[in-house]
């Protein structure tokens, strides 16, 4: 008997030369599609909180949503998105980032998390660190206390856990 881990593993489909020739992009869509495989996938993350009572679960913008906000139910913790730069209606704190072609910037509602609330940030993947490595500043400009940040996928090769500093990182499946 295969583990949860190792069926949501085998329900990654890899698509070659996408977005751009030579990236195997890490297709997530058969495992959205699979309730079976979508419920552990969730609860998988949400034992990433460990004992720790949550307040907020944090998710990245876009595919971060799909998994946080469930993992925040779970864990009878509010939501609270990081959304790119002028997607939030009220007052934001910024923080930009670097990627491999240029510059992002992502925002947090200033008023989305209250000084010391216990914190689990989530998103699909972790790759080279710099979205996640923005929104742990984030969080830490809200005074919060992050207990981990969790992915559903790592890319360990591309070592982004380097830029999330002492940040615990816990992966359900790593490649």
């Amino acid at each position: 008997m295969t583990s949860p881990s190792d069926q949501i593993r085998a329900g990654i489909r890899d698509v070659p030369d996408f977005p751009k020739p030579g990236i195997v992009f890490k297709d997530i869509a058969p495992i959205l599609s699979d309730p079976e495989l979508l419920k552990k996938s969730i609860n998988l993350l949400t034992a990433t909180a460990g004992d720790v009572n949550i307040d907020k679960v944090v998710g990245i913008d876009a595919r971060g949503f799909i998994f946080a906000a469930p993992v925040a139910l779970a864990l009878n913790a509010g939501f609270v998105p990081i959304r790119k730069q002028g997607k939030l209606p009220w007052q934001t704190h910024s923080m930009a980032y670097s990627l491999e072609y240029g510059e992002n910037v992502v925002e947090i509602h200033k008023d989305a998390i209250l000084p010391g609330e216990n914190v689990l940030l989530v998103d699909d993947l972790l790759a080279t660190g710099g979205t996640a490595a923005a929104a742990i500043k984030l969080i830490d400009q809200l005074e919060a206390n992050l207990i981990a940040a969790s992915f559903l996928i790592e890319l360990n090769f591309l070592n982004g856990r380097d830029l999330l500093g002492d940040t615990r990182v816990e992966a359900v499946v790593d490649f």
